[in-house]
């Protein structure tokens, strides 16, 4: 018998697709038309090492349930659809990037878990859009503690210094516009750490296409 999906029609059609105003940069939904190439309040007042951040959903109640059907149980029945919804959303980062890159867990998680969902996810994108992706480039340094119930300071200074492009993944990186896939964007802590281990080795720019961002506080459950 076929497995139950984790996403019920019900639940489909209450999804919060980012489709209306976004931040030019980091791509938050906006109540307000901020235009084209304008950003929010909270880019304004910050730096970061990535270029701009894309969005396919709002993590909320309804799409955590197949978030996490993917992220802790392994469920890939709709890897696919998922892929197809992040390549709409990111259609501008995809057209201008020339290598996709997952984030990477660190070796002891990715042997605890057997499989790195955004790994998985930059296949799916790679294999709908021609795009050649390359897992094996960024390394994980250090096996952080979990970011889940830290404040947005506490993320940042959990993952900073723990990534680093391999000796042998520098010559793909060098001079390349880079997207960076992961599942959730959250504060944007982890997606920076990588970011910024990129720009290190050379990468032209980097960018970040993610299933699905937080837009509200209230929703850092992840």
């Amino acid at each position: 018998m076929p497995a139950r999906s984790a996403l019920t029609p019900e639940d489909f059609g209450a999804l919060y697709f980012i489709t209306g105003s976004i931040c030019a940069r980091c791509g938050g939904p906006q109540t307000l038309d901020l235009g084209q190439d304008d950003i929010c309040a909270v880019c304004h007042g910050s730096k970061t090492a990535w270029k701009k951040v894309r969005a396919a959903l709002v993590y909320d109640d309804v799409s955590r349930s197949p978030i996490l059907a993917l992220k802790r149980a392994g469920r890939r029945d709709g890897l696919q659809l998922m892929a197809t919804w992040m390549a709409v959303a990111g259609a501008d980062l995809l057209s201008n990037a020339d290598l996709i890159v997952p984030i990477p867990l660190h070796y002891r998680r990715l042997v605890s878990r057997g499989y790195n969902q955004a790994g998985w996810l930059a296949t799916a994108l790679a294999r709908q859009t021609g795009k050649p992706v390359r897992h094996g480039a960024l390394t994980r340094t250090r096996s952080t503690p979990s970011q889940a119930g830290r404040s947005a300071r506490e993320r940042f200074r959990n993952v900073r210094g723990a990534f680093r492009v391999r000796r042998s993944g520098k010559q793909h990186i060098t001079g390349q516009r880079i997207l960076l896939v992961d599942d959730v964007f959250t504060t944007g802590a982890t997606a920076n750490a990588a970011a910024r281990a990129l720009l290190a080795a050379n990468a032209a720019e980097v960018s970040i296409l993610v299933l699905a961002r937080v837009a509200r506080e209230k929703d850092v459950t992840i």
